[in-house]
């Protein structure tokens, strides 16, 4: 009878010796829906990964808020109870309040401007204020540079059709554009959204165009408008601890994936994307894309309060507003 060799039978049985397992591993938790596009971006990050360090740094992805809540991962990753995440920059503000600059409406919405972003003087800065926090940054991933504001009754167009809506907030900061037109902003996580306007505890609600489809907003909401309104980044945050144990060509290896991703979701063009319009529409949902008309009589109302609650928010902010009116 033929002797089976070892390396076969491994191979056979399906067992994975130690030269097969990974030096380093890289868990990155996140709270997004597997077909969100920051999710599939982590995915494709963690395929880079693998294939750039041939196997010896292994990246495990825990989306839809496996691991921990979304408001727990800054935490979890500064104490080291896992390698990464991927944070929305709106949950920085209440720390660092600067990171809402690119949520100021209408300021930085632009392709050319966000593609300038993760090299910029801005982003260096808030780089800093994280490495402060306990943890490193080692992307700026564009979530998204438009927004979908949803309702049931009507579409929200002007300023006056916003009084008395009960409404998705964002943050505290972006919040007060809300209320300059008369809305009652409540502060919710994504993932709880969709049953807060089923049920009517929200009239409306408002995330990117990928987001809303997504989560589903066109089961429970028949209207939506769209423009370019603020921009939402996510930042992927590393423990440094882990990171300056890592061998320089690791380091390497996953600083180029993350420049990857960063350059995958950078917007193509300036404007909306016809296709992400197209999926809402398609499942029934009457949206409405602003003219720029529209847009600047919604600006003229929404942005001066953010503008003037962001300079008064921290000591950088003024800075941080000057050099991203650069970008």
């Amino acid at each position: 009878m033929r002797l089976i060799g070892w390396t076969a039978l491994v191979a056979a049985l399906g067992i994975a010796g130690p030269a097969l397992a990974a030096d380093y591993t890289m868990r990155i938790s996140h709270q997004f829906p597997p077909t969100h596009h920051t999710a599939k971006a982590l995915d494709q990050f963690a395929a880079d990964v693998k294939a750039a360090t041939g196997g010896k740094v292994e990246v495990q992805i825990f989306g839809a808020e496996q691991l921990f809540k979304a408001n727990q991962n800054i935490p979890a990753v500064a104490r080291g109870q896992v390698e990464a995440a991927a944070i929305v920059d709106l949950s920085w503000t209440s720390t660092i309040p600067e990171m809402a600059v690119t949520t100021i409406p209408y300021l930085v919405t632009r392709a050319e401007q966000l593609r300038k972003f993760p090299a910029s003087d801005v982003a260096a800065l808030l780089d800093r204020k994280m490495d402060a926090k306990g943890v490193h940054n080692i992307a700026w991933l564009v979530d998204a540079n438009n927004a979908v504001i949803t309702s049931s009754k009507k579409p929200l167009i002007t300023p006056g059709d916003f009084k008395g809506v009960k409404i998705r907030g964002l943050s505290k900061l972006f919040d007060a554009s809300l209320v300059a037109m008369g809305a009652s902003p409540s502060a919710m996580p994504g993932s709880e959204v969709y049953q807060a306007l089923q049920s009517g505890v929200l009239d409306a609600g408002i995330t990117s165009l990928d987001a809303a489809y997504a989560r589903r907003y066109y089961e429970v909401q028949k209207y939506g408008v769209a423009s370019n309104l603020f921009t939402v980044h996510e930042t992927l945050i590393v423990n440094p601890a882990w990171w300056e144990k890592l061998p320089a060509d690791a380091k390497k290896a996953i600083e180029t994936a993350a420049h990857k991703a960063e350059e995958a979701l950078l917007p193509k063009a300036d404007g909306l994307d016809p296709a992400e319009l197209a999926k809402l529409r398609d499942k029934g949902m009457q949206v409405t894309v602003l003219t720029p008309d529209q847009v600047k009589v919604l600006g003229a109302v929404m942005q001066p309060p953010v503008m003037k609650a962001f300079e008064a928010s921290a000591p950088d902010a003024p800075k941080v507003l000057e050099m991203a009116r650069k970008l």
